[in-house]
Protein backbone atom coordinates (compact mmCIF):
# COMPACT_ATOMS: atom_id res chain seq x y z
CA UNK A 1 0.00 0.00 0.00
CA UNK A 2 1.25 3.58 -0.60
CA UNK A 3 1.24 6.23 2.08
CA UNK A 4 0.90 9.63 0.79
CA UNK A 5 3.04 11.41 3.03
CA UNK A 6 2.75 15.78 3.60
CA UNK A 7 6.48 15.97 2.56
CA UNK A 8 6.27 18.01 -0.49
CA UNK A 9 9.20 19.53 -0.98
CA UNK A 10 12.75 18.23 -0.79
CA UNK A 11 15.02 16.86 1.52
CA UNK A 12 18.87 16.97 1.86
CA UNK A 13 21.15 13.81 3.78
CA UNK A 14 24.86 14.06 4.01
CA UNK A 15 27.31 11.63 5.55
CA UNK A 16 30.60 12.92 6.63
CA UNK A 17 32.76 10.02 6.19
CA UNK A 18 36.39 9.55 7.09
CA UNK A 19 37.35 9.64 2.81
CA UNK A 20 34.79 11.67 2.24
CA UNK A 21 31.42 13.66 2.50
CA UNK A 22 28.84 12.88 0.56
CA UNK A 23 25.19 14.65 -0.09
CA UNK A 24 21.89 13.74 -1.36
CA UNK A 25 18.94 15.36 -2.34
CA UNK A 26 15.99 13.99 -2.38
CA UNK A 27 12.22 14.45 -3.39
CA UNK A 28 9.95 13.70 -0.36
CA UNK A 29 7.33 12.38 -2.53
CA UNK A 30 8.82 9.89 -4.38
CA UNK A 31 12.14 9.43 -2.32
CA UNK A 32 14.12 9.12 -5.91
CA UNK A 33 17.74 11.16 -5.58
CA UNK A 34 17.20 13.72 -7.51
CA UNK A 35 20.81 15.06 -7.35
CA UNK A 36 23.92 14.02 -5.22
CA UNK A 37 27.76 15.25 -4.89
CA UNK A 38 31.15 14.10 -3.14
CA UNK A 39 33.75 15.84 -1.70
CA UNK A 40 36.95 13.75 -0.85
CA UNK A 41 39.68 14.55 1.64
CA UNK A 42 42.42 12.59 3.47
CA UNK A 43 43.84 11.97 7.08
CA UNK A 44 46.34 13.98 8.53
CA UNK A 45 49.58 12.85 7.55
CA UNK A 46 52.95 11.96 9.72
CA UNK A 47 51.24 10.85 12.40
CA UNK A 48 52.70 7.96 15.32
CA UNK A 49 51.19 4.79 14.08
CA UNK A 50 48.07 3.81 15.33
CA UNK A 51 46.60 7.83 15.67
CA UNK A 52 44.43 8.63 13.11
CA UNK A 53 43.16 12.06 13.06
CA UNK A 54 41.26 14.96 10.56
CA UNK A 55 40.47 18.50 10.86
CA UNK A 56 36.85 19.39 11.28
CA UNK A 57 36.87 22.48 9.04
CA UNK A 58 37.31 20.30 5.91
CA UNK A 59 33.94 18.69 7.12
CA UNK A 60 32.40 22.25 6.84
CA UNK A 61 34.06 22.82 3.48
CA UNK A 62 32.94 19.47 2.44
CA UNK A 63 29.24 20.24 3.33
CA UNK A 64 29.06 23.70 1.99
CA UNK A 65 30.34 22.15 -1.49
CA UNK A 66 28.86 19.00 -1.59
CA UNK A 67 24.67 20.58 -0.53
CA UNK A 68 25.35 22.96 -3.55
CA UNK A 69 26.68 20.75 -6.30
CA UNK A 70 23.43 18.50 -5.13
CA UNK A 71 20.80 21.14 -5.08
CA UNK A 72 22.23 22.15 -8.78
CA UNK A 73 22.50 19.11 -9.66
CA UNK A 74 19.05 18.56 -8.61
CA UNK A 75 17.80 21.36 -10.00
CA UNK A 76 15.50 22.79 -7.60
CA UNK A 77 14.54 25.68 -5.93
CA UNK A 78 16.37 25.90 -3.03
CA UNK A 79 13.50 27.50 -1.13
CA UNK A 80 11.56 23.91 -1.37
CA UNK A 81 14.42 22.44 0.69
CA UNK A 82 12.49 21.52 3.96
CA UNK A 83 14.84 19.76 5.97
CA UNK A 84 17.98 18.54 6.40
CA UNK A 85 19.31 14.92 7.78
CA UNK A 86 23.18 14.52 8.91
CA UNK A 87 25.27 11.63 9.23
CA UNK A 88 28.70 10.90 10.41
CA UNK A 89 31.60 8.47 11.12
CA UNK A 90 30.92 7.44 14.75
CA UNK A 91 33.05 8.29 18.08
CA UNK A 92 35.71 10.86 16.98
CA UNK A 93 36.40 13.45 19.33
CA UNK A 94 35.82 16.58 18.34
CA UNK A 95 36.88 19.27 21.46
CA UNK A 96 35.29 22.53 21.49
CA UNK A 97 36.20 25.82 23.30
CA UNK A 98 34.25 27.83 24.91
CA UNK A 99 33.67 30.33 22.19
CA UNK A 100 32.43 27.36 19.95
CA UNK A 101 35.82 26.58 18.06
CA UNK A 102 37.63 23.20 17.78
CA UNK A 103 40.86 23.23 20.24
CA UNK A 104 42.98 20.45 18.26
CA UNK A 105 42.09 17.44 15.34
CA UNK A 106 39.48 15.09 16.03
CA UNK A 107 40.81 11.39 16.83
CA UNK A 108 38.68 9.30 14.79
CA UNK A 109 36.93 5.72 15.22
CA UNK A 110 39.92 4.06 13.62
CA UNK A 111 42.14 5.82 16.02
CA UNK A 112 44.12 2.99 18.01
CA UNK A 113 46.36 5.40 20.32
CA UNK A 114 44.00 5.08 23.02
CA UNK A 115 44.35 0.79 23.93
CA UNK A 116 46.30 2.09 27.37
CA UNK A 117 43.09 4.38 28.24
CA UNK A 118 40.76 1.20 27.90
CA UNK A 119 43.12 -0.82 29.90
CA UNK A 120 42.78 1.91 32.88
CA UNK A 121 39.25 2.96 32.86
CA UNK A 122 38.42 -0.86 32.97
CA UNK A 123 40.22 -1.74 35.63
CA UNK A 124 39.08 1.33 37.16
CA UNK A 125 35.34 0.11 36.89
CA UNK A 126 36.48 -2.86 38.61
CA UNK A 127 37.13 -5.40 35.56
CA UNK A 128 35.50 -6.15 32.07
CA UNK A 129 32.66 -7.81 33.59
CA UNK A 130 31.66 -4.76 35.68
CA UNK A 131 31.96 -2.71 32.49
CA UNK A 132 29.47 -4.91 30.81
CA UNK A 133 26.89 -4.29 33.93
CA UNK A 134 27.26 -1.27 34.65
CA UNK A 135 27.81 0.23 30.32
CA UNK A 136 26.09 -2.27 28.25
CA UNK A 137 29.52 -2.42 26.31
CA UNK A 138 33.36 -2.70 26.48
CA UNK A 139 36.22 0.45 26.34
CA UNK A 140 37.39 -0.25 22.76
CA UNK A 141 40.27 2.08 21.69
CA UNK A 142 37.83 3.19 18.69
CA UNK A 143 35.29 4.63 21.04
CA UNK A 144 35.19 8.37 22.28
CA UNK A 145 35.43 8.06 26.49
CA UNK A 146 39.11 6.68 26.17
CA UNK A 147 40.10 9.25 23.65
CA UNK A 148 38.84 11.93 26.43
CA UNK A 149 40.93 10.18 28.99
CA UNK A 150 43.55 10.14 26.21
CA UNK A 151 43.72 13.82 25.85
CA UNK A 152 43.45 14.34 29.97
CA UNK A 153 46.83 12.53 30.35
CA UNK A 154 48.99 13.87 26.66
CA UNK A 155 47.42 17.37 26.15
CA UNK A 156 46.58 18.57 29.48
CA UNK A 157 46.75 21.86 28.20
CA UNK A 158 44.34 21.48 25.42
CA UNK A 159 41.86 19.43 27.93
CA UNK A 160 42.03 22.18 30.16
CA UNK A 161 40.54 24.47 27.53
CA UNK A 162 37.43 21.38 26.94
CA UNK A 163 33.92 23.34 27.13
CA UNK A 164 31.77 20.79 24.45
CA UNK A 165 32.40 17.08 23.80
CA UNK A 166 31.06 16.53 20.21
CA UNK A 167 30.72 13.69 17.78
CA UNK A 168 31.48 14.16 13.95
CA UNK A 169 27.95 14.47 13.34
CA UNK A 170 27.20 17.01 16.23
CA UNK A 171 29.79 19.30 15.00
CA UNK A 172 27.71 19.82 11.82
CA UNK A 173 24.87 19.65 13.44
CA UNK A 174 26.03 22.96 15.78
CA UNK A 175 27.48 24.46 12.52
CA UNK A 176 23.66 23.91 11.08
CA UNK A 177 21.44 25.23 13.89
CA UNK A 178 24.21 26.27 16.65
CA UNK A 179 22.56 24.11 19.40
CA UNK A 180 24.40 21.49 21.36
CA UNK A 181 22.54 18.59 21.24
CA UNK A 182 23.07 14.76 21.24
CA UNK A 183 20.88 12.11 20.36
CA UNK A 184 21.12 8.58 21.36
CA UNK A 185 22.25 6.28 18.65
CA UNK A 186 25.29 8.02 18.44
CA UNK A 187 25.59 9.04 21.69
CA UNK A 188 25.69 5.03 22.31
CA UNK A 189 29.06 4.67 20.55
CA UNK A 190 30.64 6.96 23.05
CA UNK A 191 31.09 4.41 26.12
CA UNK A 192 29.92 7.53 28.20
CA UNK A 193 26.04 6.36 28.45
CA UNK A 194 24.35 3.20 29.66
CA UNK A 195 22.99 1.51 27.17
CA UNK A 196 19.89 -0.09 28.61
CA UNK A 197 18.76 3.46 30.30
CA UNK A 198 20.00 5.80 27.52
CA UNK A 199 21.55 8.43 30.71
CA UNK A 200 25.10 9.32 30.75
CA UNK A 201 26.62 6.36 32.72
CA UNK A 202 27.63 8.33 36.17
CA UNK A 203 30.51 5.64 36.68
CA UNK A 204 32.48 6.52 34.00
CA UNK A 205 32.23 9.98 33.91
CA UNK A 206 34.01 9.73 37.32
CA UNK A 207 36.59 7.59 36.09
CA UNK A 208 37.78 10.56 34.06
CA UNK A 209 36.81 13.77 35.51
CA UNK A 210 34.26 14.26 38.04
CA UNK A 211 33.49 17.41 35.90
CA UNK A 212 33.14 15.71 32.61
CA UNK A 213 29.00 15.84 32.44
CA UNK A 214 29.13 19.89 32.47
CA UNK A 215 30.96 20.05 29.50
CA UNK A 216 28.21 16.87 27.45
CA UNK A 217 25.79 18.11 25.59
CA UNK A 218 22.25 17.16 26.62
CA UNK A 219 20.85 13.74 25.36
CA UNK A 220 17.67 13.63 23.11
CA UNK A 221 15.47 10.91 21.45
CA UNK A 222 16.51 10.27 17.55
CA UNK A 223 12.61 11.53 16.81
CA UNK A 224 13.21 15.49 18.18
CA UNK A 225 14.65 17.45 15.72
CA UNK A 226 18.08 19.21 16.10
CA UNK A 227 16.85 22.88 15.45
CA UNK A 228 16.10 25.08 13.17
CA UNK A 229 18.76 26.23 10.57
CA UNK A 230 20.70 29.23 11.17
CA UNK A 231 20.02 32.46 9.11
CA UNK A 232 23.52 32.69 8.50
CA UNK A 233 23.58 29.39 7.15
CA UNK A 234 20.18 29.58 5.22
CA UNK A 235 20.79 32.90 3.60
CA UNK A 236 24.34 30.72 2.57
CA UNK A 237 22.03 27.74 0.93
CA UNK A 238 19.04 30.15 -0.30
CA UNK A 239 16.96 28.25 2.16
CA UNK A 240 14.23 29.31 3.78
CA UNK A 241 14.51 30.17 7.47
CA UNK A 242 12.68 27.27 8.61
CA UNK A 243 14.69 24.23 7.48
CA UNK A 244 14.25 21.73 9.82
CA UNK A 245 17.68 19.80 11.03
CA UNK A 246 16.50 16.38 12.05
CA UNK A 247 18.33 14.23 14.93
CA UNK A 248 20.89 12.51 13.13
CA UNK A 249 23.07 10.34 14.27
CA UNK A 250 26.22 8.09 13.05
CA UNK A 251 26.51 6.60 9.69
CA UNK A 252 25.75 3.04 10.73
CA UNK A 253 22.76 4.14 12.43
CA UNK A 254 21.88 6.17 9.23
CA UNK A 255 22.94 3.28 7.23
CA UNK A 256 20.43 1.07 8.90
CA UNK A 257 17.56 3.48 7.70
CA UNK A 258 19.26 3.86 4.57
CA UNK A 259 18.74 0.31 4.02
CA UNK A 260 15.19 -0.45 5.75
CA UNK A 261 16.76 -1.84 8.17
CA UNK A 262 14.17 -0.77 10.79
CA UNK A 263 12.57 -3.69 11.73
CA UNK A 264 13.07 -7.49 13.05
CA UNK A 265 14.47 -9.94 10.70
CA UNK A 266 16.33 -6.99 8.42
CA UNK A 267 20.19 -7.22 8.57
CA UNK A 268 22.73 -4.88 6.94
CA UNK A 269 26.49 -5.55 6.18
CA UNK A 270 28.13 -2.42 4.82
CA UNK A 271 31.27 -3.29 2.56
CA UNK A 272 33.61 0.15 3.19
CA UNK A 273 36.48 1.32 4.81
CA UNK A 274 35.39 -0.92 7.62
CA UNK A 275 32.80 -3.03 7.85
CA UNK A 276 29.85 -3.41 9.88
CA UNK A 277 26.84 -5.78 10.38
CA UNK A 278 23.72 -4.89 12.20
CA UNK A 279 20.44 -5.19 13.27
CA UNK A 280 17.33 -4.02 14.10
CA UNK A 281 16.39 -4.71 17.91
CA UNK A 282 13.24 -3.51 19.83
CA UNK A 283 15.31 -4.27 23.07
CA UNK A 284 18.73 -4.12 24.06
CA UNK A 285 21.06 -7.01 23.36
CA UNK A 286 23.92 -6.68 25.52
CA UNK A 287 27.06 -9.32 24.56
CA UNK A 288 28.84 -10.40 28.07
CA UNK A 289 31.91 -11.23 25.94
CA UNK A 290 31.39 -7.46 24.21
CA UNK A 291 32.36 -8.37 20.95
CA UNK A 292 29.03 -6.94 19.67
CA UNK A 293 28.61 -3.71 20.28
CA UNK A 294 25.19 -3.08 22.32
CA UNK A 295 24.64 0.29 20.34
CA UNK A 296 21.10 2.62 20.17
CA UNK A 297 19.94 3.12 16.96
CA UNK A 298 18.72 6.21 15.65
CA UNK A 299 15.12 5.81 15.82
CA UNK A 300 14.39 5.38 19.69
CA UNK A 301 15.60 1.25 19.25
CA UNK A 302 18.43 -0.18 19.06
CA UNK A 303 21.00 -1.56 16.95
CA UNK A 304 23.31 -4.41 17.68
CA UNK A 305 26.54 -4.00 15.52
CA UNK A 306 29.32 -5.45 14.92
CA UNK A 307 32.79 -3.60 13.46
CA UNK A 308 35.78 -4.75 11.81
CA UNK A 309 38.19 -1.80 10.70
CA UNK A 310 39.79 -3.17 7.53
CA UNK A 311 37.28 -4.42 4.55
CA UNK A 312 38.06 -2.22 1.54
CA UNK A 313 41.09 -1.26 3.33
CA UNK A 314 42.23 -4.58 2.23
CA UNK A 315 41.53 -4.87 -1.11
CA UNK A 316 42.66 -1.36 -2.07
CA UNK A 317 46.46 -2.14 -0.33
CA UNK A 318 46.23 -5.13 -3.51
CA UNK A 319 44.93 -3.34 -5.92
CA UNK A 320 47.69 -0.10 -5.73
CA UNK A 321 50.24 -2.67 -4.97
CA UNK A 322 49.62 -3.88 -8.34
CA UNK A 323 48.73 -1.04 -9.98
CA UNK A 324 45.47 -2.48 -10.97
CA UNK A 325 41.79 -1.18 -11.94
CA UNK A 326 38.82 -2.18 -10.46
CA UNK A 327 37.81 -4.78 -13.10
CA UNK A 328 41.02 -6.24 -13.31
CA UNK A 329 40.41 -6.53 -9.22
CA UNK A 330 37.39 -8.33 -9.98
CA UNK A 331 39.14 -10.65 -12.45
CA UNK A 332 41.78 -11.71 -10.50
CA UNK A 333 39.75 -12.78 -7.95
CA UNK A 334 37.44 -15.30 -9.89
CA UNK A 335 40.79 -16.08 -12.07
CA UNK A 336 41.25 -17.95 -8.19
CA UNK A 337 40.23 -20.83 -6.80
CA UNK A 338 37.71 -20.93 -4.08
CA UNK A 339 39.72 -20.44 -0.74
CA UNK A 340 42.59 -18.78 -2.56
CA UNK A 341 44.55 -22.39 -2.60
CA UNK A 342 45.20 -22.05 1.02
CA UNK A 343 46.37 -18.51 1.11
CA UNK A 344 44.30 -16.67 4.05
CA UNK A 345 44.86 -12.87 4.92
CA UNK A 346 44.22 -11.89 8.45
CA UNK A 347 43.84 -8.48 7.46
CA UNK A 348 44.10 -6.41 10.52
CA UNK A 349 46.00 -3.58 8.88
CA UNK A 350 44.93 -1.11 10.86
CA UNK A 351 44.75 -3.07 14.12
CA UNK A 352 40.74 -4.09 14.65
CA UNK A 353 38.19 -3.95 16.69
CA UNK A 354 36.09 -7.30 16.15
CA UNK A 355 38.13 -9.45 17.65
CA UNK A 356 39.44 -6.59 20.00
CA UNK A 357 42.89 -7.03 18.43
CA UNK A 358 44.21 -3.32 18.80
CA UNK A 359 47.85 -4.11 18.14
CA UNK A 360 47.14 -6.23 15.04
CA UNK A 361 48.92 -5.90 11.28
CA UNK A 362 47.99 -7.36 8.83
CA UNK A 363 49.31 -11.32 8.21
CA UNK A 364 49.28 -13.58 4.84
CA UNK A 365 49.50 -17.09 5.86
CA UNK A 366 50.00 -19.96 3.39
CA UNK A 367 52.51 -18.41 0.86
CA UNK A 368 54.53 -20.56 -1.68
CA UNK A 369 55.26 -21.06 -4.86
CA UNK A 370 51.75 -21.15 -5.95
CA UNK A 371 50.25 -18.34 -4.42
CA UNK A 372 53.12 -15.58 -4.17
CA UNK A 373 50.86 -13.54 -7.20
CA UNK A 374 48.63 -10.73 -7.44
CA UNK A 375 45.36 -13.44 -8.23
CA UNK A 376 46.51 -15.21 -4.96
CA UNK A 377 46.71 -11.91 -3.30
CA UNK A 378 43.75 -10.36 -4.23
CA UNK A 379 41.74 -13.21 -3.74
CA UNK A 380 42.89 -13.92 -0.13
CA UNK A 381 42.29 -10.17 0.47
CA UNK A 382 38.69 -10.17 -0.36
CA UNK A 383 38.05 -13.62 1.18
CA UNK A 384 39.81 -12.69 4.47
CA UNK A 385 38.31 -9.11 5.52
CA UNK A 386 34.79 -10.54 4.71
CA UNK A 387 35.77 -13.59 7.14
CA UNK A 388 36.84 -11.40 9.54
CA UNK A 389 33.23 -9.88 9.30
CA UNK A 390 31.93 -13.31 9.42
CA UNK A 391 33.79 -13.86 13.31
CA UNK A 392 31.41 -11.07 14.39
CA UNK A 393 28.18 -12.57 12.36
CA UNK A 394 28.71 -15.75 14.09
CA UNK A 395 28.82 -14.19 17.24
CA UNK A 396 25.31 -12.15 16.70
CA UNK A 397 24.04 -15.72 15.79
CA UNK A 398 25.20 -16.77 19.14
CA UNK A 399 22.73 -13.93 20.48
CA UNK A 400 19.90 -14.92 18.81
CA UNK A 401 19.80 -12.72 15.28
CA UNK A 402 19.38 -15.16 12.88
CA UNK A 403 19.59 -13.67 9.05
CA UNK A 404 17.35 -14.95 6.68
CA UNK A 405 18.77 -12.44 4.26
CA UNK A 406 21.67 -9.47 4.35
CA UNK A 407 21.33 -6.45 2.64
CA UNK A 408 24.46 -4.67 1.58
CA UNK A 409 25.99 -1.63 0.67
CA UNK A 410 29.03 0.04 0.53
CA UNK A 411 31.61 0.15 -2.36
CA UNK A 412 32.73 -3.39 -2.04
CA UNK A 413 29.11 -4.26 -2.22
CA UNK A 414 29.18 -3.24 -5.85
CA UNK A 415 31.60 -6.13 -6.99
CA UNK A 416 30.11 -8.65 -8.40
CA UNK A 417 32.59 -11.28 -7.19
CA UNK A 418 32.86 -9.87 -3.59
CA UNK A 419 28.63 -10.48 -3.59
CA UNK A 420 29.41 -14.64 -4.23
CA UNK A 421 31.90 -14.47 -1.65
CA UNK A 422 29.38 -12.78 0.96
CA UNK A 423 26.98 -15.10 0.28
CA UNK A 424 29.16 -18.11 0.68
CA UNK A 425 30.80 -17.15 3.48
CA UNK A 426 28.07 -15.75 5.48
CA UNK A 427 26.13 -18.74 4.51
CA UNK A 428 23.21 -16.45 3.35
CA UNK A 429 21.22 -14.75 0.82
CA UNK A 430 22.98 -11.42 0.24
CA UNK A 431 21.33 -8.41 -2.27
CA UNK A 432 22.11 -4.74 -3.09
CA UNK A 433 19.73 -1.72 -2.66
CA UNK A 434 17.95 0.24 -5.68
CA UNK A 435 19.18 3.17 -3.84
CA UNK A 436 22.46 2.52 -3.21
CA UNK A 437 23.42 5.77 -0.99
CA UNK A 438 23.53 4.36 2.68
CA UNK A 439 24.05 6.59 5.21
CA UNK A 440 23.41 9.71 3.44
CA UNK A 441 20.01 8.55 2.02
CA UNK A 442 19.14 7.27 5.52
CA UNK A 443 19.58 11.09 7.01
CA UNK A 444 17.66 12.19 4.43
CA UNK A 445 14.62 9.86 5.10
CA UNK A 446 15.35 10.60 8.91
CA UNK A 447 14.71 14.25 7.97
CA UNK A 448 11.34 13.80 6.29
CA UNK A 449 10.38 11.19 9.47
CA UNK A 450 11.38 14.54 11.44
CA UNK A 451 9.61 16.92 9.29
CA UNK A 452 6.46 15.09 9.03
CA UNK A 453 6.24 14.65 12.93
CA UNK A 454 6.95 18.29 13.20
CA UNK A 455 4.36 19.37 11.54
CA UNK A 456 1.36 17.16 13.32
CA UNK A 457 1.72 14.23 10.59
CA UNK A 458 2.44 11.95 13.10
CA UNK A 459 4.15 8.55 11.23
CA UNK A 460 6.65 5.88 11.90
CA UNK A 461 10.32 5.40 10.48
CA UNK A 462 9.15 1.88 9.59
CA UNK A 463 6.17 3.14 7.30
CA UNK A 464 8.97 5.73 5.80
CA UNK A 465 11.38 2.67 4.88
CA UNK A 466 8.65 0.61 3.87
CA UNK A 467 7.34 2.91 1.24
CA UNK A 468 10.75 3.87 -0.20
CA UNK A 469 13.22 1.39 0.11
CA UNK A 470 13.46 -1.27 -2.01
CA UNK A 471 15.92 -4.22 -2.81
CA UNK A 472 17.83 -4.64 -6.25
CA UNK A 473 16.75 -8.20 -7.15
CA UNK A 474 19.24 -8.71 -10.08
CA UNK A 475 22.22 -8.93 -7.28
CA UNK A 476 20.17 -11.22 -5.60
CA UNK A 477 22.63 -13.79 -4.83
CA UNK A 478 22.78 -16.86 -2.73
CA UNK A 479 25.42 -19.32 -1.39
CA UNK A 480 26.66 -22.53 -2.92
CA UNK A 481 26.84 -25.41 -0.68
CA UNK A 482 30.58 -26.15 -1.92
CA UNK A 483 31.86 -22.92 -0.90
CA UNK A 484 30.13 -22.70 2.18
CA UNK A 485 32.12 -25.73 3.32
CA UNK A 486 35.28 -24.52 2.13
CA UNK A 487 35.35 -21.30 4.20
CA UNK A 488 33.67 -22.73 6.85
CA UNK A 489 37.15 -24.14 7.65
CA UNK A 490 39.05 -21.10 6.43
CA UNK A 491 37.56 -19.64 8.85
CA UNK A 492 38.76 -21.70 12.09
CA UNK A 493 42.30 -20.85 10.50
CA UNK A 494 41.50 -17.64 10.84
CA UNK A 495 40.44 -17.27 14.19
CA UNK A 496 43.04 -19.67 15.21
CA UNK A 497 45.71 -17.31 13.83
CA UNK A 498 44.04 -14.38 15.58
CA UNK A 499 44.09 -15.83 18.91
CA UNK A 500 47.86 -17.46 17.93
CA UNK A 501 49.60 -14.16 17.43
CA UNK A 502 48.04 -11.96 19.66
CA UNK A 503 50.75 -11.63 22.09
CA UNK A 504 52.89 -11.07 18.99
CA UNK A 505 50.76 -8.10 18.24
CA UNK A 506 51.95 -6.74 21.47
CA UNK A 507 55.16 -7.18 21.25
CA UNK A 508 55.47 -6.05 17.95
CA UNK A 509 53.46 -2.94 18.87
CA UNK A 510 56.12 -2.23 21.75
CA UNK A 511 58.93 -2.71 19.52
CA UNK A 512 57.47 0.18 16.95
CA UNK A 513 56.74 2.41 20.13
CA UNK A 514 60.70 1.56 20.83
CA UNK A 515 62.29 2.36 17.30
CA UNK A 516 59.91 3.78 15.34
CA UNK A 517 58.65 7.81 15.28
Amino acid sequence: MVIQFMSKGYFIGLDNGTQSTKTVVVDGETGRVLGKATKEYGLIEGLPPGHKEQDPSVWIDALIDTVKRAVSQAKINPVDVKAIGVSGQQHGLVPMDDHGRVIRPAKLWNDTSTFKECEYLTRKLGGFNAVIDVLGLPFLPGYTAPKILWLKRHEPWNYRRLKTIFLPHDYLNFYLTGRKVMEYGDASGTALMNIRTRKWCKEVLEAIDPDLEKILPPLQGSDKPAGIIRKEVAELFGFRGDVLVSAGGGDNMMGAIGTGNTRRGVVTASFGTSGTIYAYSDTPVIDPKGEIAAFCDSTNAWLPLLCTMNVTVATEFIRNLFNMTHDELTEAVESTPIGSEGLILLPYFEGERTPNVPDGTGVFFGLNSRTVDKNHLARAAMEGATLGMNYGLNRMRELGIDPKQIRLTGGGSKNRAWRQIAADVFNTEVVCLKIDEGAAYGAALQAIWAYCNYIGEKTTIQEITDQYVEVDEKTLVSPKHGNVTVYRDLQKIQNALSRSLRKVFRMHRELLDKYVS
